[in-house]
């Protein structure tokens, strides 16, 4: 990516900056100046949403491997985000980190609103959730509603404008993060499979809205995948349910992930792939 300060007129290109001068306003001595980003023809963007731990994280470093810059966005863990942020490096790609809430229209408004008015990822990974597991009859209004914020309407806020700058550069790849709870539901979990499941029906209707312009949306389901989030669940009830007799790992699905996102010849559109090991079928 290249930063321009624009203070008008004249252009002068030093360290990867565009800095172009211009007359002062008859108002002030002090020269009007305003930052934009101007996309390298030749480098490619993934922006991955919830991309600091577990498979976000798994997903960030192996698109870095295939040569994607990564806009790198999360919550609050600056922690976890710098060390992933390190990791990309190590593998000499360049990581923008990204901090704020999806669940907040304003917030995500103000994060990627201005990097999208000039430039277009070539890849957004909607991987951001979270779960708040209850049975439905004890479940507080809160646990809902958190739960729908972040997973479903937090994909509404970041895509909506993704999209309208991939339609402006008439290419880009979508794939979103869903979960076996959303295609096959999960008792404990009825916010969280709402959620997921809302997911899928909202990346193949956008599927069919933008395929024409050559934007691909798919989706991922992983299964039962060993990170933060299923460590409490008991792997001995798990396993016998799995016909390879083993929980998914977070390469598991980035594997998946960067190959929707890098495969040249590509005709798979509005799908679902579930990554669970044959507990879904």
């Amino acid at each position: 990516m290249v930063i321009g300060l624009i203070l008008s007129g004249k252009v002068m290109r030093q360290a990867g900056f565009f800095v172009v001068f211009d007359e002062q306003s008859s108002r002030s001595t002090r020269p009007r100046y305003t930052f934009i980003f101007m996309q390298n023809k030749t480098q490619k963007i993934a922006l991955i949403i919830g991309g600091s731990r577990g498979i976000g994280r798994a997903i960030a470093l192996k698109l870095a491997t295939s040569g994607f810059t990564i806009w790198l966005t999360y919550k609050g863990n600056h922690e976890a985000a710098q060390k992933t942020k390190a990791g990309i490096e190590s593998l000499g790609r360049d990581c923008e980190l990204i901090p704020f809430d999806v669940s907040s229209f304003e917030e995500t408004e103000a994060a990627l609103g201005v990097r999208l008015e000039n430039l277009s990822p070539d890849v957004l990974v909607y991987n951001s959730g979270i779960s708040r597991d209850n049975l439905l009859m004890w479940m507080t209004k809160d646990e809902w509603g958190s739960v729908l914020s972040t997973n479903l309407n937090g994909f509404f806020n970041v895509t909506r404008a993704v999209v309208f700058a991939m339609l402006k550069a008439k290419r880009g790849r979508i794939v979103v993060v869903s979960s076996v709870s959303g295609q096959i539901g999960q008792a404990g979990q009825v916010n969280y499979s709402a959620s997921k499941a809302g997911l899928i029906g909202a990346a193949k209707a956008l599927a069919r809205e933008v395929g024409k312009k050559n934007i691909l949306v798919n989706v991922v389901a992983p299964g039962f995948i060993e990170t933060e989030m299923t460590q409490k669940i008991p792997k001995e009830q798990i396993l016998p349910l799995v016909p390879l007799n083993r929980l998914g790992s977070a390469d598991d699905v980035a594997a998946v992930v960067n190959f929707l996102c890098t495969e040249e010849h590509m005709y798979i559109h509005g799908q679902v792939i579930g990554i669970n090991g044959g507990l879904a079928m």
